[in-house]
């Protein structure tokens, strides 16, 4: 076995010797990147769950869930834009929308066992479907948008982030953060206009 060690300390052509990549890191199961990590991210992940849940203990669990995800599948994380919090987000929503189908479908069966009459505030199976659609097509339309456009989707929509912190963070300016939103939310509209016609 050939030792390869020195070929991953030299620099690369180009490139000073500086700290490494957290995610090249983390991909060679560096556990002091993946806290890094944690550190930088865990935060956003966290309130982007508790904006799915509604729950601080759900959201505490679906951030967990994120992280041991991103553990188990550190060798094949994509990273945007230079930065993986667009796959922790997504893997959270993909984790928190399988949450949310789960507890509808124990929801609808507790919900049968019980008078209606007397737990108005119970939603029908039919809206938590309709709810689980609606999330589903929104899911779908955010993943037809460009790296750029769901990075700013995220930064913005989800997070709340300012146009100014996220032209910062993408090294644009605000007035293209702000135009880039405008055209974003028109398409998602169009897309998501017939669904609300439907229901």
């Amino acid at each position: 076995m050939t030792d390869t060690s020195v070929l991953d300390t030299a620099p690369a052509a180009g490139h000073t010797h500086g700290p490494p990549d957290p995610v090249d890191a983390l991909r060679a199961g560096d556990r002091s990147a993946f806290d890094r990590i944690y550190r930088t991210h865990g935060s956003a992940v966290y309130r982007y769950a508790w904006r799915m849940l509604g729950s601080e203990q759900d959201a505490e669990e679906l951030t967990q869930d994120v992280f041991v995800l991103a553990w188990g599948k550190r060798t094949t994380i994509r990273v945007v834009d230079t930065s993986v919090l667009p796959w922790l987000l997504v893997a959270c929503r993909n984790l928190g929308l399988n949450r949310i189908r789960s507890r509808g479908a124990a929801r609808a069966r507790f919900a049968e066992s019980l008078d209606e009459r007397t737990h108005p505030a119970v939603p029908s199976a039919e809206q938590e479907a309709l709810d689980a659609a609606l999330a589903t097509e929104i899911q779908a339309a955010v993943e037809e948008l460009s790296g750029i456009d769901q990075m700013l989707y995220h930064l913005c929509l989800d997070e709340g982030i300012s146009y100014d912190a996220a032209a910062r963070a993408l090294g644009t300016t605000t007035g293209v953060v702000r135009n880039r939103l405008s055209r974003l939310r028109q398409k998602l509209r169009l897309r998501l206009s017939p669904i609300g016609e439907n229901s």
